[in-house]
C-alpha cells in the first residue's frame, strides 16, 4: 500500500485510509474546517427531493432547493478554479399527480444565478435495470412509463474546469473497427457534416456520450454480502461505482482531492483510493458510515490478490 497522504482537515475521522478520511457529522458543518480553494471535484448524489420521505433523510420539494444551496455556497468556496461539482439528482412526481416537478432544473437555475456556477455540461445518467415505478402511474393505471433518468449537473467555478475526455475513452464499436482497418472516403455527409481524413485517426477509443448507461448491480455487492453478514444496515440508495469513476478520471488527476458531502455508502471515497486520488467523505448518519468500511476490506482484498499474481507470475 502507499504512504499516507497529508490530511488538509483539522478533525479527528471516522475512519482514513492511504489517501483519504471519512468524518461523521454535519457536512455543512465540517465543510468549514477546510481551507478555500482546496477541492478539486466535489462529486456527490444528495438525498433527492422526493414525495416521499425516506430512511436516509431526504428534504420535502418545497424546503429542498433553499437546504441545497446553504451547502453549494460552500461548494464555491471550496472548489478551485478550475475545479467541477457533480451533482446526480433523481426526478419526482407532484404528489398524487402524473406530471413532473420540476425541482431539478429550479436548482440548475439558481446554482448559475445566485451562486455564480456555470454549467459545463448536463448528463443523463440511464439506469437500465431499474425498476417501473412509479406504480400507480406505471404498473397500475399505466398512463406513463417507468422512470430510468437521473439528471447530472457538471457545474463548475470558472468556465474553463479541469477535464480530458481522452482518459474516458469507450471501447470502438465493430463498425468502427472495420470502418479504421479498411479506411474511410473523406466527403460531405448528407447531413452536411464534412468528414475529413482525419476519421481514419486510431485515437484509442470513442469519445463517449453524456448519457451514461450504467446498470447498478450493488445488490449482489461484497459490500452488501457484508453488511448482511455483519447485521450492519447498508444504504438502500448507492450509486455505481462506474460513475464515480467516469467523473473522478474525467476531471481529475492523481494526487487531486475529491469530496462527496453526502457520502452514504461511500462510493466515491472507494473509488478515488483505487484512482490515487485524496478524499474526504462526510456522512451524517453513522450506521452507513460504519458499512462504509467494508469497500475498502475490498480494496485490501484487491490488492492482495493482485499482488499475488505479480508474486506468482514473477517465480514463473
Amino acid at each position: 500500500m502507499t504512504v499516507k497522504q497529508k490530511k488538509i482537515i483539522a478533525l479527528t475521522p471516522y475512519y482514513d485510509t492511504d489517501y483519504g478520511q471519512a468524518f461523521l457529522g454535519d457536512s455543512l458543518e465540517i465543510m468549514k474546517q477546510l481551507p478555500n480553494s482546496s477541492v478539486n471535484l466535489i462529486l456527490t448524489s444528495p438525498p433527492f427531493a422526493l414525495t416521499r420521505q425516506k430512511e436516509y433523510g431526504n428534504k420535502l420539494e418545497e424546503h429542498y432547493i433553499d437546504w441545497f444551496l446553504q451547502f453549494s455556497k460552500e461548494f464555491h468556496r471550496l472548489l478551485k478554479n478550475d475545479g467541477s461539482l457533480v451533482i446526480d439528482l433523481g426526478g419526482a412526481y407532484l404528489p398524487g399527480h402524473p406530471v413532473r416537478s420540476i425541482y431539478q432544473y429550479e436548482l440548475l437555475v439558481r446554482l448559475c444565478r445566485e451562486q455564480n456556477f456555470f454549467l459545463a455540461q448536463d448528463f443523463f445518467h440511464y439506469n437500465p435495470a431499474r425498476l417501473p415505478t412509479p406504480a400507480e402511474w406505471v404498473t397500475v393505471r399505466r398512463i406513463r412509463v417507468k422512470d430510468s433518468v437521473n439528471v447530472v449537473w457538471w457545474l463548475s467555478k470558472s468556465e474553463h474546469p479541469k477535464s480530458d475526455n481522452r482518459k474516458v475513452l469507450k471501447p470502438y464499436s465493430d463498425s468502427m473497427k472495420a470502418l479504421l482497418k479498411n479506411g474511410y472516403k473523406a466527403q460531405m455527409r448528407p447531413s452536411g457534416h464534412d468528414i475529413s481524413e482525419k476519421f481514419n485517426t486510431d485515437n484509442g477509443g470513442a469519445i463517449p456520450p453524456n448519457l451514461l448507461e450504467l446498470a447498478n448491480t450493488e445488490s449482489n455487492s461484497q459490500y452488501m454480502r457484508r453488511c448482511k453478514e455483519l447485521e450492519i444496515k447498508s444504504h438502500p440508495a448507492r450509486f455505481p461505482k462506474d460513475f464515480a469513476d467516469f467523473f473522478i478520471k474525467f476531471t481529475t488527476n492523481e494526487g487531486d482531492l475529491v469530496l462527496d458531502p453526502f457520502a452514504g455508502s461511500n462510493t466515491t471515497g472507494y473509488v478515488a483510493e483505487l484512482l490515487n486520488r485524496k478524499w474526504i467523505a462526510i456522512e451524517i448518519n453513522e450506521p452507513y458510515l460504519e458499512g462504509s468500511k467494508i469497500r475498502f476490506e475490498e480494496e485490501h482484498d484487491l490488492f492482495y490478490s493482485e499482488h499475488k499474481l505479480n508474486d506468482k507470475a514473477q517465480k514463473v
